[in-house]
């Protein structure tokens, strides 16, 4: 697939929120229970310290990802990222042009290590790919993500030094 990786802009931010908000109603993979609305979208979006977007050949927004600290002061270095594709454009390479463009912008915005702090452990995509990229799971936390039907799953936490 042949997409675009660039920094987000005002005018992405309807396709952002509702991508975003596609991930959070399917309910396997982002903590987050609450949709963002149009107001709510901006403040989060604005709020990271960079948001990218994947565009394909046609300009639609296929994919995004947001990157913020992970923590604050002496452990304000660590950084951390999620990411969201569209349904459509899965197995196709925008979720490795996301990781790949975050990983280059933490280090670009100062951060030393990413840090992913709750990858299910179902998410076995992503976790191929974070593996694949380098990045090294920390272990499993026994039913650290409550699923939608209220029975828990595993998560794994994985870094990577920049």
């Amino acid at each position: 697939m042949n997409i675009t990786i660039r920094a987000y802009t005002p005018d992405d931010l309807p396709a952002m929120t509702a991508l975003w908000n596609d991930v959070v109603a399917d309910g396997v993979a982002f903590p987050q229970e609450d949709r963002l609305t149009a107001d709510s979208g901006e403040r989060f979006f604005a709020s990271q310290t960079h948001c990218g977007v994947a565009e394909d050949a046609t300009g639609s927004l296929c994919g995004l990802y947001i990157l913020h600290p992970n923590n604050v002061g002496r452990c304000g270095h660590i950084c951390n990222a999620s990411y969201a594709v569209q349904k459509t454009a899965r197995g196709q390479g925008v979720g490795r042009a996301l990781v790949l463009d975050s990983l280059a912008q933490g280090k670009e915005h100062g951060f030393r290590v990413m840090q992913f702090n709750a990858v299910v452990a179902t998410n076995l995509g992503a976790r191929r790919l974070y593996e694949s990229l380098g990045f090294r799971q920390l272990g499993v936390i026994p039913g650290g993500f409550r699923k939608k039907d209220g029975s828990y799953e595993d998560i794994c936490p994985y870094y990577i030094t920049l």
